[in-house]
């Protein structure tokens, strides 16, 4: 049980340090666990822990949320925007509850993939990182509706493992037009109901499968989420501001090519 609470936070800390950037969180965590022999009953625990991070990006833009919600009324752009995230959520609400039982019971059971996963998105978002680009949307808040329900259509790739749902929505935005630092920042707004909404819906599915062991364990890596995730999403704009993915890329690349090597070694 001891062993069980300190891979717990360990593990918490890494969804904290990777949910916002385009890495794959959900990835690392498994494949840590996978290596540290880490049992997780329904794989819950990998979901649910991101509660943390949920309530990290909330409490950092607590004061932008409710300067566009206060304004909604009476802004257009702030209804805009809204309507915009909203829209942009849907798609993974459909897509995740008709693949739910495939993504944890087949996608999150197979290491190899989501090796090959970080890999392959790793390569995607240098080379997008590098294109010349003419951005057309230097704020979150000014990309369309239309555009930001593409974006949510592109989030749906990250149902598997190693993709990365920051990863594809910042992929996603930066091809649509938007420049890097507002697709960041779109991911981040984006990841609010996306995130909260697998919580619920797989805290509902699980909720006859967790003991106390489990509930203790999600706690933990709950409240190490939370304080990692605070500190890189208060880190992140400014540096993709300034040097852009390419880190984050071979990043993915490096890590995908350890576990392949680690798995073929039989570990």
């Amino acid at each position: 049980m001891e062993h069980n609470t300190i891979v717990a936070a360990a593990l918490g800390l890494l969804e904290g340090l990777t949910e916002f950037i385009p890495v794959s969180s959900t990835g690392h965590v498994l494949l840590a666990g996978h290596f540290l022999g880490f049992d997780s009953p329904g794989r819950a625990f990998e979901v649910l822990i991101q509660f943390g991070a949920i309530l990290a990006i909330l409490g950092v833009y607590a004061g932008k949320l409710w300067r566009i919600f206060s304004s909604a009324p009476h802004d257009p752009r702030a209804r805009r925007f809204i309507a915009a995230v909203l829209l942009a959520f849907l798609p993974a609400v459909v897509i995740g509850v008709l693949a739910h039982k495939v993504i944890k019971e087949v996608l999150f059971e197979t290491p190899v993939l989501i090796a090959s996963m970080l890999i392959l998105g790793g390569v995607v978002l240098l080379f997008v990182d590098r294109m010349v680009k003419h951005p057309r949307y230097h704020a979150a808040e000014d990309i369309p509706i239309g555009t930001a329900i593409a974006i949510g259509f592109i989030q749906c790739l990250a149902m598997i493992p190693g993709v990365s749902r920051s990863g594809a929505t910042i992929v996603g935005a930066l091809l649509l037009g938007a420049d890097k630092r507002s697709a960041a920042e779109f991911s981040f707004f984006l990841s609010m109901p996306t995130m909260l909404g697998a919580f619920v819906y797989d805290l509902y599915k699980n909720r006859d499968i967790l003991d106390a062991a489990a509930a203790g364990n999600i706690l933990v890596g709950f409240v190490c989420a939370f304080i990692a995730a605070v500190i890189v999403v208060r880190w992140l704009l400014n540096y993709v501001s300034a040097h852009g993915y390419a880190l984050f890329a071979w990043w993915r690349i490096v890590v995908g090519a350890v576990v392949l090597l680690a798995l073929q070694a039989g570990w």
